[in-house]
């Protein structure tokens, strides 16, 4: 009886994420993270603190490490078209372009028309993952005389 109902994210949480959203905009990561985190252990189903990690994380090009935080928002709410799409855009970090185009179509599904979420991932898509990636992708280990060469994984 003395549970708050899943849509009631303690204010405490809510005040966190705020500073957070703040420290994040500022370009200061680490303190973004800290706060976060604090939200999180203070209101575990702060659904938008895991999406806001996702952002954080992939600015700082860890794309794994995003799309490990935006599952944990899909798992809140399936139909979250942030979570979709910056876990979308993380997967595009990581080469992955088809979970992220499969994304991409279920956003514009959700939004019956081009909404912020389907525009960004669009874009992401668009541009392709980093050319760091993709020439690391391409790269061949020069291999010893009278042997094939062999792609790295």
């Amino acid at each position: 009886m003395g549970q708050r109902p899943d849509t009631q994210i303690d204010a405490r949480s809510l005040a966190l994420l705020g500073q957070a959203q703040a420290a994040y905009k500022a370009g200061n990561f680490a303190s973004a993270e800290d706060l976060l985190e604090t939200a999180l252990a203070v209101d575990p189903r702060n659904r938008a603190a895991y999406v806001t990690m996702g952002e954080v994380a992939t600015a700082q090009q860890l794309p794994g490490k995003a799309i490990r935080f935006y599952r944990e928002a899909l798992t809140m709410e399936p139909n979250d078209t942030a979570a979709l799409s910056g876990e979308g855009v993380a997967m595009v970090q990581k080469g992955a372009l088809d979970p992220a185009k499969a994304n991409l179509a279920r956003i514009r599904t959700l939004c019956k028309a081009d909404c912020p979420p389907a525009v960004t991932l669009a874009a992401a898509i668009t541009k392709g993952p980093p050319a760091t990636l993709v020439a690391a992708q391409n790269a061949k280990v020069v291999p010893p005389k009278g042997k094939e060469a062999v792609k790295p994984d």
